[in-house]
């Protein structure tokens, strides 16, 4: 960890990846809206190469810029950027969301209002582009919960790949999330907008490369007591990736994020749950990377899964 600094109040940490237009928006937004506290941003980039470092460079010149010059992961990047953070706080945020307000200065105070109450995380009622609830905040993955899901998916991959094959519409059978907004004690707050105090405990496991960091993050959290809190105030659109298009659901389980989300699964399950419950989720996970639509994808990525 790097030494704070009493002037600065937050650093801001974005890691960015081939996301150019969403981290300009981004940052944009960022240095707009924000005002009435102290802060620093700080984008640490995974060896983009679509002009993501130039463009910094040249409209956001007082950005703190960490060119990891390779794709690290999601953890590990926000790591690197938070080797050099100043602030008191930190706040994660990614590359693609952007701030409807004063965000930042909203958890800075709520933080600083209750110092008392064992505080570990904070995050806001996240909107998307369309202005609707989305994802802001999950469960802690349970052992059975996630044998039941992982065996509900299987079985409902397969259908699909079954339609697929008849050339058959299975849009249909995609569940439809709905999310409400809410205040209040989570089990974890999802990392896109991640308001954490500049301690050990705002650092990632770096084995993981991408998903359940923030969950793995969280958990230790909630081991040490601490509290994550979804709180009123802040307003943050989260785009999604910039939306994941047409892709239908076969194909794009065969995505390099997707393939890392289960092998994330399965060490997060090993870690936090149970060491044996890889035997159960890995023949799940390998039956469904057999599919021939995908298999082209997943096939370099068997012995990843295998090793955790």
């Amino acid at each position: 960890m790097s030494p704070t600094n009493p002037a600065v109040d937050v650093s801001v940490i974005v890691v960015s990846f081939n996301t150019c237009s969403l981290l300009r928006d981004c940052l944009r937004s960022v240095y707009e809206k924000t005002e009435g506290v102290s802060f620093e941003v700080i984008v640490s980039d995974n060896g983009s190469t679509d002009g993501s470092v130039e463009m910094v460079r040249k409209e956001f010149p007082q950005v703190r810029l960490v060119e990891n010059n390779a794709n690290l992961g999601f953890g590990t990047a926000n790591n690197r950027g938070l080797d050099v953070a100043c602030g008191k706080f930190i706040f994660y945020l990614n590359s693609d969301t952007l701030l409807n307000n004063n965000a930042i200065k909203f958890f800075c105070d709520f933080w600083k209002a209750h110092e008392s109450e064992n505080l570990g995380a904070l995050g806001c009622n996240l909107v998307d582009a369309e202005g609707k609830w989305t994802e802001s905040h999950n469960k802690f993955p349970r052992g059975q919960e996630i044998l039941k899901a992982g065996l509900h998916h299987m079985a409902a991959f397969y259908v699909k790949n079954v339609m697929k094959l008849l050339h058959l519409d299975f849009s249909k059978l995609r569940p439809v999330p709905r999310y409400e907004r809410f205040v209040g004690n989570v089990d974890y707050v999802v990392g896109a907008d991640l308001f954490v105090k500049n301690t050990p405990d705002a650092r990632f496991d770096e084995k993981f490369f991408l998903y359940y960091e923030e969950t793995d993050m969280q958990w230790r959290m909630a081991k040490k007591g601490l509290k994550r809190t979804i709180i009123d105030g802040p307003s943050v659109v989260h785009l999604i990736r910039g939306g994941r298009g047409k892709q239908d659901d076969v194909v794009r389980y065969g995505s390099f994020s997707m393939i890392q989300s289960e092998i994330s699964k399965v060490y997060y399950a090993k870690k936090n749950i149970s060491r044996f419950m890889p035997f159960f989720l890995k023949p799940m996970i390998f039956a469904q990377w057999l599919s021939p639509y995908i298999f082209k994808s997943t096939r370099k990525h068997f012995k990843s899964l295998w090793s955790v």
